[in-house]
């Protein structure tokens, strides 16, 4: 986006699954963790020891990847509005070149006109006809001086009209390029936040031994399982059993297909992809337009209960929308996690769910 004012006038951590080719429609995919008995509930462990200190790291690797999700769809948004803008200011441009050629075109025509009348002697029709010696020919001359007179004004009112449409483009052109520079600098503010933030867990990372991280990834997966067997000891899988439609297999064939390519912010792949640019890029690839970022696809999508939820429905994640998941069937959603993961298949529950979209409503 750093073409200028005059060249546009002129122009969190998932559970990782091993993955099974989708053979045919509603292909089902193992469940990182097994439901739980009916009627138990999640157990919750404690810990203690030296595990209690990367529980703490944990915790605050967690807030900091978050806060960097949540300015990466600030980011996005900016950057979708952004390019709205853009190809408005294009049109506006577009409409003042075609203004303008129209315009020269009426004053030419308006020339012609005054030219003609010079050639007349420079006297008014009225005063040519007063003058004519023939009755008949100042009663036919009377009605081409009113054709004349019509034309003259029908000239004029549409030179006028013109000009007003000219002016009334560039104030509209004017008006987005301001909106666009004030989206820079969002976009700008946002990406300092997601590096301040990805530095600052990366740094947190970097001073853990090997065996730290190693036993950090593990309490990671137990927190992760932990929630999906909170989720899951509702009963909730029983009630789900919606059947994905065609839009919504090839959505999912689409977001399975990206399972191991990397995360990375503001990606909508091919090769790296986050959370809403996944989920946007499926839908797209299945024919269906989309919203760019996870809270827009929460407000402008039609939401369905999680007990109707089908293959392709989306999961929005935390208060704030921050994160979305594409739901694949028994438990389990796809999604692009966060920066240092990739693509993969996690439990639906092992996030906070805020709730269910559907992008193929219409289908119903």
């Amino acid at each position: 986006m750093g073409t200028g004012k005059r060249g546009l006038l002129a122009t969190a951590v998932a559970v990782v699954c091993a993955v099974t080719v989708l053979a045919a429609p509603g292909t089902a995919f193992a469940a990182p963790t097994p439901p739980p008995p009916p009627g138990t509930t999640a157990s919750v462990t404690v810990v203690d020891g030296p595990d209690k200190e990367l529980e703490a790291v944990r915790k605050k690797l967690d807030k900091l990847y978050r806060a960097a999700a949540v300015a990466t769809e600030e980011y996005n948004a900016a950057e979708e509005k952004a390019k709205k803008q853009s190809a408005e200011i294009v049109r506006l441009a577009e409409k003042i070149v075609k203004g303008r050629e129209r315009l020269d075109r009426l004053k030419e025509r308006a020339g012609a006109a005054a030219a003609a009348q010079y050639r007349g002697g420079g006297l008014p029709p009225e005063a040519r006809l007063v003058l004519s010696d023939s009755p008949q020919e100042f009663l036919d001359g009377a009605g081409r001086v009113r054709q004349g007179e019509h034309a003259t004004k029908g000239l004029l009112g549409e030179m006028s009209r013109t000009q007003q449409d000219l002016e009334q483009y560039a104030q509209d052109a004017d008006t987005q390029l301001k909106e666009l520079e004030a989206g820079r600098k969002a976009k700008a503010k946002a990406r300092k936040k997601i590096e301040k933030r990805i530095k600052a867990a990366e740094k947190v990372e970097s001073e853990l031994e090997e065996e730290e991280k190693e036993r950090l990834a593990r309490l990671e997966k137990q927190a992760a399982d932990q929630a999906q067997a909170g989720w899951l000891s509702s009963g909730i899988l029983d009630e789900i059993d919606g059947k994905a439609t065609k839009q919504g297999r090839e959505a999912v064939a689409y977001a399975t297909a990206q399972i191991g390519k990397p995360y990375q912010w503001g990606a909508e792949g091919p090769k790296t992809y986050d959370c809403s640019g996944l989920t946007s890029q499926a839908w797209m690839a299945a024919g269906r337009s989309m919203p760019r970022t996870s809270q827009a696809q929460w407000k402008q999508l039609e939401r369905v209960d999680i007990e109707d939820m089908r293959p392709g429905d989306l999961i929005i994640y935390f208060d704030d929308a921050s994160h979305v998941g594409m739901y694949v069937g028994d438990g389990i959603m796809v999604h692009a996690p966060r920066p240092g993961r990739s693509v993969t298949l996690a439990g639906a529950g092992s996030m906070p769910v805020l709730g269910a979209v559907r992008p193929d409503a219409a289908a119903d």
